[in-house]
């Protein structure tokens, strides 16, 4: 029975009985901040289980993709060495919010495994809590199990907690006896043999524990199951590793094919092809999730992952890039089961390759040095943290792939060391950082307790009579009244406080319509829980609590700040339609000046591509549509297709702006009311500003003809300069670089020439030591010229070693070695590390070629000198 119909048997089973199907959430726990990424089937219905969220259904059933790399749930290091370690695994589980309990989960569970997947009765035992003699009267009573293969054991093994506290309770799990040939003790699971595999859990939530640890039974007791996938269709298939069932087999086969192996003839190739197939497995999820590699969060795990499995191909021999390829194929062999891997093939497949090819291009610098560090470490087996951090930060080697490398070795590695320069470089990044700019609402929030929460009516208002709540002096206490800077709170207000990227609006509050009242300058709004909290600068009087004022917003910088705003929206769907639907909103900031959007994207953005983005967002702008803006449930909007963001949560009922056939998102911004009043859009920077992550500034309206403006008088200044019409610009500039770069050319050659000539015949200064030419004489040229004068010696010595130097631009040495030396009998990144602190400085490289620089000129004569003692 293949993995598909595995699936497929589990789901429609328990629809049958009423169970709603729930598609497959993401890798990415939108409901649990504490986790990096979902490791259970049970994840996406926790809020459900503890209370926190409703829904209408009370039975589901569900087949889960989990990832454990993280955390105490860490399986990384065991994968591809044990039969049943995975990163990523597909988790089946059916669940009860209240309505059934032990007995319907214990009956269907025995139901489906032996009438529906048709396992041996005679192969399956069961397993309960100790104290749990229910749960052993139903498997008694309603199953045909026989009494001794029911077996009691503790906590430890049978009873299932979320948590230190919260809901448990006792659970019942069922093992599969794969016989005799794997273990000879014949007693079950409770003798934890290799034979008796366990392949689901019954989770019976019916206590919820407090702090105290006492157990209180919950009203509504629940049922939470789990069963891997990949250890059924083990079973199914007549197999005893999950590795050799067709979830991993085309993988492995291919993977065996491409590096010219046999998978099951040798150990180590095994694991290496069984790893490859597996971290295919998660990297294709996590990028179909929206996770691009980086050096931190997800981003960090999914480049282990990636890098971990390129490693273990290049230790087969694989040269070529492949992890695209094998993705290739996951792709099209699980988008029966998850379809919108369709969509995502391309985009998947094309940042795995852009992945390994950066990796690749570092790999042999780093392994070159883990091997020199190995050779100096001698009767030391520990590899200096410093090492481990420089392979990290400077090659993107993770910690766990160059501890890898350390034990095939018989190395360990210095963790201690290697954290300790992380934490500097992380302290470090702390310093630099010129803060988050949100001041405004930090730790006030304690003195609104009791305070209503503020109105806003700026959707439709710019100006209000408001009621002052509350006031707050500048170090944000609560006060009665209030002269110079402070913050206010209103019972209800027009002025928008910063959120989704949007500034918080200016204006004023005042007293009167003339400046003989009470004026206060509203600097910025911000959000603090439900207050609005107004920034004020009291210009004349003294605001009083209880007073009624006028609360007034600036129109002007309203309107540019909802101009910019809905530019965003038309950006974001215009880089969609361009890039790709992989492109989500990964930050926003939107002023009455300018705005900026922050995206998820592989990879840079040609000037092309960005000119169509731009044209289209222009000729969306010129339709001139009416914005369509209603508040409904979650649901409802998701069905019309309105995009949220990751991590952002949102109540029951949202906010849906729509820009009709282009735009649809949740969102609780300003915003034009027809797209025509952006007036003019133009983008004015597009870059990098972290790992799979892009930029893009732009502007509208005033600001952007101020831009434009600005750009042809500066292209009528060069016009000037080079006496050039505009028109013939690009063709007079080009021929200005190109004979630029003829006398740049033509006077590198003069300058190398000059070099050969002031130093001689250098080849003459050849010497033999130990039978071994050697040349070891200063050049009297720049370092390209000396690196093109060290290649042809070398190839005139034919075997032989060549040192130069040079004191031009400070001083320089090079070491270049003939093949049948390097690395044998002189080693020229080795030799170059003598040499360097004799001219005041460092360097390394290659056994056959390498360099360093100095700050101590006259140290290269005696450098030069001692390179024939060193050899």
């Amino acid at each position: 029975m293949k993995s598909q119909e595995i699936r497929r048997i589990f789901l429609d089973y328990y629809a049958q009985r009423e169970h709603t199907i729930v598609p497959s959430s993401s890798l990415l726990p939108s409901n649990d901040p504490t986790l990096f990424f979902v490791n259970a089937g049970m994840v996406p219905f926790k809020d459900i289980f503890t209370g926190k969220e409703a829904c209408e259904y009370k039975k589901a059933t569900s087949v889960q993709r989990c990832l454990r790399v993280s955390g105490k749930h860490n399986d990384l290091d065991e994968v591809g060495r044990t039969p049943r370690h995975h990163t990523l695994f597909e988790m089946m589980g059916n669940f009860s919010f209240g309505d059934y309990f032990k007995r319907e989960a214990i009956t269907h569970a025995w139901t489906l495994l032996t009438e529906h997947y048709k396992l041996d009765k005679d192969r399956l035992w069961v397993t309960i809590f100790e104290d749990d003699d229910e749960a052993g009267e139903i498997w008694k009573k309603l199953t045909d199990i026989p009494a001794e293969r029911i077996q009691k054991l503790g906590e430890k093994d049978n009873f299932w907690s979320m948590g230190s506290t919260g809901p448990c309770g006792p659970c019942s799990e069922i093992h599969y006896d794969h016989g005799p040939e794997y273990g000879d003790d014949p007693n079950g699971p409770a003798g934890e043999s290799d034979r008796y595999v366990e392949i689901w859990n019954l989770v019976f939530m019916q206590y919820n524990r407090d702090s105290k640890g006492v157990l209180h039974p919950l009203p509504n007791p629940s049922i939470d199951t789990g069963m891997g996938l990949e250890r059924l269709a083990a079973i199914k298939q007549g197999v005893y590793n999950n590795y050799d069932t067709d979830i991993f087999q085309s993988v492995i086969q291919n993977c065996a094919k491409w590096a010219g192996v046999t998978y099951g003839k040798d150990l180590e190739t095994d694991t290496s092809l069984r790893v490859i197939a597996d971290h295919t497995r998660a990297v294709v999820f996590l990028i179909a999730d929206s996770v691009i590699p980086s050096n931190e969060g997800r981003g960090y795990v999914l480049r282990r992952i990636a890098r971990r499995a390129i490693r273990y191909a290049v230790k087969m021999g694989m040269k070529q890039t492949f992890l695209h390829r094998t993705a290739e194929i996951i792709c099209n062999e699980m988008s029966g089961a998850y379809p919108y891997l369709v969509d995502k093939t391309a985009f998947i497949l094309e940042v795995i390759e852009a992945e390994e090819v950066r990796f690749r291009s570092t790999l042999d610098k780093g392994l070159l040095i883990l091997e020199e560090a190995f050779d100096e470490l001698g009767e030391d087996k520990t590899l200096n943290g410093n090492i481990v951090f420089q392979l990290h930060d400077t090659f993107g080697f993770p910690l766990d792939l160059t501890r890898l490398i350390a034990s095939e070795k018989g190395f360990f590695i210095d963790e201690a060391g290697y954290k300790k320069r992380m934490k500097e470089q992380k302290e470090a990044g702390r310093a630099n950082w010129k803060g988050s700019g949100q001041t405004a609402t930090e730790n006030k929030e304690n003195y609104l307790v009791g305070i209503d929460a503020t109105v806003f009516l700026g959707y439709t208002e710019v100006k209000t009579s408001s009621k002052i709540r509350a006031i707050l002096n500048e170090n944000g206490q609560k006060v009665e009244s209030l002269k110079g800077t402070g913050f206010v709170v209103l019972d209800q207000t027009p002025f928008y406080a910063e959120a989704g990227g949007q500034v918080g609006d200016s204006g004023t509050l005042s007293t009167s319509t003339d400046n003989s009242g009470i004026i206060a300058q509203v600097v910025d709004t911000q959000k603090s829980g439900q207050h609005f909290l107004h920034q004020v600068e009291v210009k004349n009087g003294t605001l009083t609590l209880e007073s009624i004022v006028t609360a007034e917003i600036d129109e002007d910088s309203r309107l540019l700040s909802r101009r910019n705003h809905t530019a965003t929206h038309i950006l974001h769907a215009a880089l969609r339609r361009v890039l790709g639907k992989h492109v989500t909103q990964k930050g926003s900031l939107v002023t009455p000046t300018r705005l900026r959007f922050d995206f998820a994207h592989h990879k840079s953005v040609s000037k092309e591509e960005l000119r169509e983005i731009s044209l289209l967002v222009q000729k969306e702008i010129a339709t001139n549509k009416t914005l369509a803006i209603e508040v409904c449930a979650v649901d409802e909007a998701k069905k019309k297709g309105a995009m949220a963001l990751f991590g952002e949560k949102y109540g029951k009922e949202v906010r849906v702006v729509s820009i009709p056939g282009f735009s649809t998102e949740l969102c609780g911004g300003i915003h034009a009311p027809q797209t025509g009043e952006i007036g003019l859009f133009t983008i004015v920077s597009e870059a990098g500003i972290s790992a799979g992550v892009r930029r893009i500034e732009a502007l509208t309206s005033a600001g952007a003809l101020s831009w434009m403006e600005e750009r042809n008088k500066t292209l009528e200044q060069i016009s000037g300069l080079f006496n050039s019409p505009v028109a013939a610009l690009v063709e007079n500039i080009e021929r200005n670089i190109q004979q630029r770069k003829d006398l740049e050319k033509e006077l590198a050659q003069l300058k190398k020439k000059l070099a050969k000539a002031e130093s001689g015949d250098l080849f003459t200064q050849k010497k033999i030591v130990n039978g071994i030419q050697i040349i070891s004489a200063e050049f009297r040229g720049e370092v390209d010229a000396m690196r093109e004068e060290a290649d042809r010696l070398r190839d005139k010595l034919g075997s032989g070693v060549v040192i130069l130097g040079s004191k031009q631009k400070g001083v320089k040495l090079i070491v270049a070695v003939t093949k049948d030396l390097a690395g044998k009998k002189v080693h020229a990144g080795k030799l170059i590390k003598e040499l360097a602190p004799l001219i005041g400085g460092g360097g390394g490289g290659r056994p056959d070629m390498a360099q360093a620089g100095g700050k101590k000129p006259d140290g290269l004569q005696a450098a030069l000198d001692k390179a024939f003692d060193l050899i």
